[in-house]
C-alpha cells in the first residue's frame, strides 16, 4: 500500500499530478483542490495517496489533507461511487461542505458535483449520515517539505491522529510563518493539538 509521496512535482494535469519520489514518477489522479494546492512544476510536495487496485488498472489517487482522504474513502464505499467520482465530488465541496451538506441531509448539495444525479446524491447523504465529522480539514499538500513536514511526522510518531496532527501543525505554520524552525513549530503544534 502506497500511502504517501514526497517527492517533485515533474508534471501537472487538469486532473493529476506526477510525482518524482527518488527517480520514479507516480501518477496521482487528485481532487482540483488538491491540485490548486501543490505548488508549479520542480517544487516539492507531500502528498497523501489511496491506492485503488481493479482487474485493468492500478490507480493512485491523491489528497491533500488526511480529512480528504477519509471523505474519499467513505464516497467509495457507497454503490455506484467510484474513484474518479469521488474525486468529482472533493473537487466541488470541500470535506467541511460535504460532510455538512451529509448532516443536515442536503442532497442538492451534493448534487452539484458532476455526475452525481438525485438518487446518487440521497444514497449518498443517506449512507454516510454520521460517517463524517464538519470541522477537522487541514492541508498537508502544498510545498510543505521540510519543518512542516518533519513537524507532521514528529506530531504523528508521538500518537496523534493525522487530522488532529495536520491541524494543529497548519496552525502553527499560518502563526510562525515560512520561516519557522522546527523546534518552534513542534511546540506551537503541540500547544495548539492540547487544547
Amino acid at each position: 500500500m502506497i500511502a504517501r509521496l514526497t517527492g517533485t512535482i515533474a508534471e501537472l494535469g487538469a486532473d493529476s499530478v506526477t510525482i518524482d519520489v527518488a527517480g520514479v514518477g507516480y501518477a496521482v489522479q487528485c481532487s482540483a483542490r488538491t491540485l490548486d494546492a501543490l505548488g508549479g512544476v520542480g517544487s516539492e510536495a507531500l502528498i497523501l495517496t489511496e491506492l485503488q487496485v481493479r482487474e485493468d488498472a492500478w490507480t493512485l489517487f491523491g489528497f491533500g489533507s488526511p480529512v480528504e482522504r477519509d471523505s474519499f474513502r467513505a464516497l467509495t464505499s457507497v454503490q455506484g461511487v467510484g474513484g474518479r467520482l469521488a474525486l468529482a465530488i472533493l473537487s466541488t465541496l470541500s470535506p467541511d461542505e460535504l460532510a455538512s451538506a451529509i448532516a443536515h441531509g442536503d442532497k442538492a448539495m451534493i448534487g452539484r458535483a458532476s455526475g452525481v444525479g438525485p438518487k446518487l446524491a440521497m444514497r449518498i447523504a443517506n449512507e454516510l449520515q454520521g460517517k463524517l465529522a464538519p470541522g477537522l480539514a487541514g492541508s498537508v499538500a502544498a510545498p510543505r517539505a521540510g519543518a512542516a513536514h518533519d513537524a507532521l511526522s514528529a506530531l504523528a510518531n508521538l500518537g496523534f491522529k493525522p487530522a488532529e496532527a495536520s491541524a494543529a501543525v497548519n496552525a502553527a505554520h499560518d502563526e510562525l510563518g515560512d520561516g519557522a524552525t522546527l523546534d518552534a513549530l513542534v511546540r506551537l503544534a503541540l500547544r495548539k493539538a492540547s487544547k
